[in-house]
This record gives C-alpha cells, sequence and structure tokens, in this order.
C-alpha cells in the first residue's frame, strides 16, 4: 500500500485527522482529570501540639499577593515565571533545609561533637522529615475547612524554619537585613504589609513542602523529587532516564517515518499539474497597479501599531535586563523605584503576544477579498471596531499593569483592570475579556468575508482551514477562564498552560502554516490544492504532537509520572514537523529566483519580483523554526534534562528564537505583504527593509549565541553541580560569569535595535499616511470558486 497516495486522497482525510485529532483531545483529558486527581492538597499546617503554624487561607492568600505584586514576572513558582529572582519554591525547599539542619545540628551539638559525624546524622534526619509527608486527611482542624480537610502536621525543626523562612522574606520584600542578603528585592518596602509577607511565606513554604513530601502510595514527591537539592534530599529518579532514552528512540522513528512519506510523494509531478492553477505571479508590475478593498487599506492601522507595540515591548526588554546588570543603577538613576522589573517584564512578555497577534488579525482580515468579493455590507465597521478593541486591550494592558503593582488600584480594581498575574495572561480581566471578545469579532469578520466560499462546502480548502484555526484559538483561550485567583496553583497552573501551549504549539502552528500557504498562493508560488495539502498534513503533524506536548511545560507542577511519561515521548515529537519544513528550506528560498527565470523566458527581462521583502521574512521563519523552535527546543523536552534546566535560561534562550524568530518573523511578514499592496509603490523603500531583515535576524543570532545559549548552558552545570537553588540565587545572576554574558548580550541588542526594529517602526509609521486610494464598491468582484 503507497501511504503516500492514500495521505493525497482526500476521501481519506477525515479519517486520519478525526483519529489523531481524538488520541490527542483525550490524553490531554487525561492529564487534566490526573491534574486535578493528585493535586497537593491545600490544608492547615500545625506543629506538634495541634497549634496552627499557617492555614489553607494563609496559602491561597500568598497565592493572591504573589500574583497582585507581579512576582511571576520576578520569580518562578515550581519553575514557572521570570528568571531575574529566584524560584521560589526551590528556595523555600533549600532555605527550609539549611534552617533544619540548624536547629538539629544545635540540639546535638553537644552530644555529637564531631563535626563530621554529626553533620551527616543531621542531614539524615533532615531528608527523612522533609520526605515523610504527614498529611492526614482525616484530622478535624477545629473549624469548617476552607480548602482540603486534615492537616499538615510540622515537625519542630520544621516549624522552627518556617518562622525563619517568614523573617527571610519579610527582609527580601522589606528593607533587607542579614537574612536577605544579596537576594533583597529592589526597590526596598516593595511588600510592607506583615500579613501579606506571612501569607507569601506560607505560600512558599507550601511549595517548598510539596517538592519534598513523597506523594501518598509513591516512593517520589508530588513534583518527581524536582528541584535538585541534595541539602533537601532531592535527587532525580530512574524513571526520568527511562522515558527520556525512549522519547529519543520514537522521535527517531517518527523521523524515519516522515522521510520514508516524504521519499514516496513525488513533489515535482503534483506541483506540474497544478502548475495550469496557480495564481499570478506577484510581479513589480502587478503589485504596483493593485488597488486595495476598503477593509484591506482599514488593515494597515493594525500593522502600524503593532510596529508601534512591538517598539514598546523590545524597550521594556532592555529595561529589564539593565536590571540584571545594574545599569540605570551604575548612572546614578533609581529607576526602580517607577518601574520594578515586575512592571517591565509583564509589559515585555505580555505586549509581545498582543503585537504578533495584532499581525495576525489583520493578515487574515486583508486576504478575505481577494477570496470572495464583493465585500459583506458593514464589513468595514466590523473590521473598526476590532481594531479599536485591540487598542484598549493593548492601551490597558500597558496602563494597568504598573497602577496595580504600585497599589495605585485597590485590591479588587487590580484584579479587574490592573493584572491577573499569571506570566502571559497578566492583562486585567476587564482587559481580557475584551480581547476574547476581539477573537469572536475576528471569528465573525472572517466567517462574513469567506461565507460565499464556506458555502461550498470544501471542507479542506485554504478558506475552511482559516476559519478552523480561528475556532481552535477561541477554543483553547477560553481555558483561560477557567481558574479563579483562589484555584489550588497546581490545577490553575494546568489551564494556563492549556491556554498558552495550545496556542503557540498547536493552534499558532496551524495558523502560521495557513498564513504562509496563503502567502505563497498569492506570490503565485504554489497551486491551492498544493497548499491545502501541506496545511493538512502540518495540522496532523503539529495537532498529533503539539497538543499531547503540552506535559514538557508542567512536569515538576505535582504531576504524575505517566504526564513526565507523555510529554518525555510525545512532546519530543514536535522537532519532528519542524525537520519536515527545513528538508524543503532551500527549495523554499529559491522559489522567487526559478520563477522569474521562467518568467523571463515568456516575457522578457523586466519582470521582478514584487514582494521580495515579506518573502524574505518568510524565509527567516523556516530557519527559526527549525533552529529555534526544533533544535533548541528539543534539547530541554526531555525529562532528565528538564529536570535540571526548567526554568533557566536556556528556556529563555528557546523562547527567544521562538516566539521572535518564528512568530515574530511571520508578523513582520504579514506587515510587509499586506503594506506592499496597501502603499503607494513610491513610497516603498526595499533597503530599508532588507537592511531590518538582516539586522533583526542578525542581532536575535546574536543574542542567542554571545548570551542565551552560553549562559544557559552554564547555568545548566551549576544546576548539576551546585544544586538548582542556586542556578537560580543572585549569587549566581550577580556573579563574573552571568553579568559578562549578559553585557555580550548588548551586542546583538545594538544590531537588532538600530539596525532592524527603528527603521522598520519608523518606515510603518511615516508610510501610514501614504496609503493607496481604496476600491469603489463598483470596482469590487467575485472571484469564480474554480481558483479557491
Amino acid at each position: 500500500m503507497n501511504i503516500a497516495k492514500w495521505v493525497d486522497q482526500r476521501q481519506h482525510w477525515w479519517k486520519l485527522f478525526v483519529i489523531i485529532f481524538a488520541v490527542s483531545v483525550v490524553v490531554v483529558g487525561y492529564i487534566g482529570v490526573k491534574t486535578y486527581e493528585l493535586a497537593p492538597p491545600v490544608s492547615d499546617f500545625v506543629d506538634e501540639e495541634g497549634q496552627t503554624v499557617f492555614t489553607a487561607e494563609d496559602i491561597v492568600g500568598g497565592q493572591q499577593v504573589f500574583f497582585r505584586y507581579g512576582l511571576m514576572e520576578y520569580g518562578s513558582f515550581l519553575g514557572d515565571g521570570g528568571m531575574r529572582g529566584p524560584d521560589f519554591t526551590a528556595e523555600a525547599l533549600n532555605l527550609t533545609a539549611r534552617w533544619m539542619n540548624e536547629y538539629y545540628d544545635e540540639q546535638w551539638k553537644t552530644r555529637i561533637p564531631e563535626d563530621e559525624y554529626r553533620d551527616a546524622m543531621v542531614a539524615s534526619l533532615v531528608h527523612k522529615e522533609l520526605k515523610e509527608n504527614r498529611y492526614d486527611p482525616s484530622r478535624p482542624v477545629g473549624r469548617e475547612p476552607a480548602y482540603d480537610e486534615g492537616v499538615v502536621v510540622l515537625s519542630p525543626a520544621q516549624s522552627y524554619a518556617f518562622g525563619m523562612v517568614n523573617r527571610y522574606y519579610g527582609e527580601v520584600f522589606g528593607r533587607g537585613g542579614d537574612l536577605a542578603g544579596a537576594e533583597q528585592f529592589t526597590p526596598a518596602d516593595y511588600i510592607t504589609d506583615p500579613d501579606e509577607v506571612r501569607q507569601l511565606s506560607s505560600f512558599f513554604f507550601w511549595g517548598g513542602w510539596l517538592s519534598a513530601a513523597r506523594r501518598p502510595g509513591d516512593d517520589n514527591s508530588y513534583t518527581q523529587n524536582w528541584p535538585y537539592d541534595p541539602l533537601a534530599g532531592n535527587f532525580p529518579h530512574g524513571a526520568l532516564v527511562l522515558w527520556s532514552v525512549i522519547g529519543t528512540l520514537v522521535v527517531i522513528l517518527m523521523i524515519g517515518v516522515i522521510f520514508y512519506y516524504y521519499g514516496k510523494l513525488d513533489r515535482d509531478a503534483i506541483q506540474e499539474q497544478e502548475k495550469s492553477k496557480l495564481a499570478p505571479f506577484a510581479t513589480s508590475d502587478s503589485v504596483d497597479r493593485f488597488k486595495p478593498t476598503p477593509t484591506q487599506r482599514a488593515t494597515y492601522k493594525f500593522f502600524a501599531v503593532a510596529a508601534i507595540l512591538f517598539l514598546v515591548q523590545v524597550l521594556a526588554g532592555i529595561l529589564t535586563i539593565s536590571d540584571f546588570v545594574g545599569l540605570f543603577a551604575f548612572l546614578g538613576i533609581d529607576i526602580s523605584a517607577w518601574l520594578p522589573v515586575t512592571v517591565t517584564r509583564a509589559w515585555h512578555s505580555q505586549i509581545a503576544i498582543l503585537w504578533i497577534a495584532v499581525c495576525w488579525f489583520a493578515a487574515a482580515i486583508w486576504v478575505l477579498p481577494l477570496i470572495c468579493r464583493p465585500e459583506p455590507r458593514g464589513q468595514l465597521q466590523w473590521v473598526n471596531a476590532l481594531f479599536w478593541m485591540l487598542v484598549v486591550v493593548a492601551g490597558g494592558t500597558a496602563l494597568g499593569i504598573p497602577m496595580g503593582i504600585k497599589g495605585v488600584l485597590s485590591e479588587g480594581a487590580t484584579y479587574w483592570f490592573g493584572l491577573q498575574g499569571w506570566e502571559y495572561v497578566q492583562l486585567g480581566r476587564a482587559y481580557h475579556i475584551v480581547l476574547y471578545a476581539s477573537f469572536l469579532v475576528w471569528l465573525i469578520v472572517v466567517a462574513r468575508g469567506l461565507w460565499p466560499a464556506l458555502k461550498q462546502k470544501q471542507t479542506w480548502s485554504l478558506p475552511n482551514w482559516m476559519v478552523y484555526s480561528i475556532v481552535g484559538i477561541i477554543l483553547m483561550f477560553s481555558a483561560s477562564f477557567v481558574a479563579s485567583p483562589d484555584t489550588n496553583f497546581v490545577i490553575a497552573d494546568f489551564w494556563r498552560w492549556v491556554t498558552i501551549h495550545m496556542w503557540v504549539e498547536a493552534f499558532f502552528e496551524l495558523f502560521t502554516t495557513i498564513v504562509i500557504a496563503y502567502f505563497l498562493y498569492l506570490m503565485g508560488f504554489v497551486s491551492h490544492l498544493v497548499a491545502a495539502r501541506v496545511v493538512y498534513l502540518s495540522a496532523i503533524l503539529f495537532l498529533g504532537s503539539g497538543m499531547i506536548g503540552i506535559s514538557h511545560n508542567f512536569y515538576w507542577n505535582a504531576k504524575s509520572i505517566e504526564t513526565v511519561a507523555l510529554g518525555g515521548v510525545l512532546s519530543s515529537l514536535q522537532v519532528a514537523p519542524l525537520i519536515l519544513l527545513t528538508i524543503e528550506a532551500w527549495r523554499f528560498r529559491q522559489l522567487p529566483g526559478t520563477t522569474v527565470s521562467e518568467l523571463r523566458e515568456k516575457e522578457g527581462p523586466h519582470a521582478t519580483f514584487g514582494l521580495g521583502e515579506a518573502f524574505l521574512f518568510l524565509v527567516g521563519v523556516n530557519f527559526w523554526n527549525f533552529f529555534g523552535a526544533g533544535v533548541m527546543g528539543f534539547m530541554i523536552n526531555l525529562p532528565i534534562i528538564n529536570y535540571y534546566q526548567h526554568g533557566t535560561y536556556l528556556t529563555v534562550n528557546h523562547a527567544h528564537a521562538a516566539l521572535m524568530g518564528v512568530y515574530g518573523n511571520l508578523a513582520v511578514a504579514a506587515m510587509l505583504f499586506c503594506g506592499r499592496w496597501n502603499l503607494r509603490p513610491k513610497s516603498w523603500n526595499p533597503r530599508i527593509l532588507r537592511t531590518s531583515f538582516w539586522s533583526l535576524n542578525i542581532g536575535l543570532l546574536l543574542m542567542v549565541l554571545m548570551d542565551l545559549f552560553p549562559v544557559g548552558v552554564h547555568q545548566l552545570t551549576v544546576a548539576m553541580s551546585e544544586g538548582y537553588a542556586f542556578a537560580r540565587s543572585q549569587a549566581y545572576i550577580q556573579g563574573s560569569v552571568f553579568q559578562t554574558f549578559t553585557w555580550l548580550r548588548g551586542v546583538g541588542i545594538a544590531v537588532f535595535v538600530l539596525g532592524g526594529l527603528l527603521p522598520l517602526v519608523w518606515f510603518m509609521v511615516s508610510r501610514w499616511f501614504r496609503l493607496r486610494p481604496a476600491q469603489t464598491p463598483e470596482e469590487q468582484f467575485v472571484v469564480p470558486a474554480s481558483v479557491l
């Protein structure tokens, strides 16, 4: 049986798609069920006399303090969050172990004077107590439990350690002291309320407790013994190695299957058969003669605002990096008092998603009139309404985050109009709802624009795929509303990752492929059938590996070993479709030259390609898809590697290379593709835009090679030798190695900003009022169904 021919027969597409999609949904559903079933208890913690040390309400209250002050943008919890500060879970566990050692050392000093023997005995005792799970679900607390029933009983040493942990965080977020030392947060007095400090300490201590205490019925902790901490007795177990090996073998097998299919597929014959169905090649003359429709013209303001947001996002990132190296402090400027790192990093991470999403909104809207005309009545009003909704989201996010963190808003108002505090979902709840409504309006605009094509019921055509992907994005974004501020962190973070991961590594990847396929179709490089086939295969590969691959994001977030196994085996498969894309990269790069040569043979030497600058950024997408998303992603996916590096700069390395490299390049490609058709021909400046392309991508590559990757490898080795808590501490961050590499990143940043970003933003904004006149209603026409 020829698999390639079987797959190419459209009557079989539903079978394969339904099977893979159903398996993915079942697996992710299973992970969700196990997340609820195995979530660690949020209960009262008492001492051996039954006296309350801290309550379940304190834990949940501390979680809300953590979010309200934007601390997930400074440090992380269970490895998720910012990396300017510590992982508070690992730090609390390490501090608890340290002060427990101190407690027992003082007790046994007179009985065992020899340091060597006493240290060994004390260490063994501390390991035993930390590993022993003394949660008693049947023990009453003398009141109606607000969360989980029962209590966790702490030993005297653990109770003593909690008191010290509380003092420590009072100094860290207050005015400093001997306990906090170099770990003090700046600006001083960031959190001054003793009750808030105690709640925050309770939340962190709870995280440290569940990282060490054995899960009932298991030999390992709730977090599979993560983080690595010899002082606390946390070491990796054999299953992590086993599933890493199996995952590697499965990846190699899948790559072999892909190569087999690729070898069987006669692409040249297919493309030759489809040549007669190609759209007209986008020559410079044809692009210059183009006259946009009113909605196409209206999309330019989306792109111009996206360029401005891109600039704001990068400047916020520069402010964040300057906090690492103390640049403004060196210059005598106390910028942290006005813009602490929690604000600048929140801007950097949240606005990155917004400006890229705005470009995708606009790109999808721009292609609609090329598929179906005339434009539906009132379509322009819908598009303009969508624009202003996105402006409200962007402006509300930019202003609300600092107002919430600085305490300008009340506690309740902070949640609604300031920030929710989750990394990548920081925006206030009100703006969150407006953003969700924006996705719905986007779907309405796209569906209205494509309605004549959708009525033809061509299930696998590109217009249908566009609608499918937008529906999928909305569906996944709905998950962001499931958890509330007082939901168990482990459960809430599952839903956060469902939102983020499914956006990025399933439906966003699919939407990326659809946009690229449409651009290539409109450029005249591929037929609609070939483009639809590429989208279908990408959907199978990305949904098959991407949805199930969610588990690599939370191996250590109190998940079962089955989740780790699924992540170790299946999330590693995400590199497989990226390898398939890379196989085609050189062929893809040669498309304009080959097509222009053929055209010149027919029409003479004057023919030139009219969309070369946008095409360059599509080439960048191909490169970074493999290198940033594939190589840099695969190297941190395997459980045994992820165990040591989770939340280190190898994660930052992958995030920058994939987010900017793939989605950033695609967003800029959309800007330039649509802008080229919208702007007056004399306003176009290829030299500026080509310089911008090379500067953005070389700058990003320099950031990866001169800082993010090497410092990530060094931090990984430090975590393996010194323990994870030290690798995330200020002692490491302020050390010479980290500081040197961070300064070196400035070379890449300078190239990225000066040669790439500023010219691009200037070009997009300065051309805002140089648009071509829009078509009149009489000039619009309906594209024949045969070319859809």
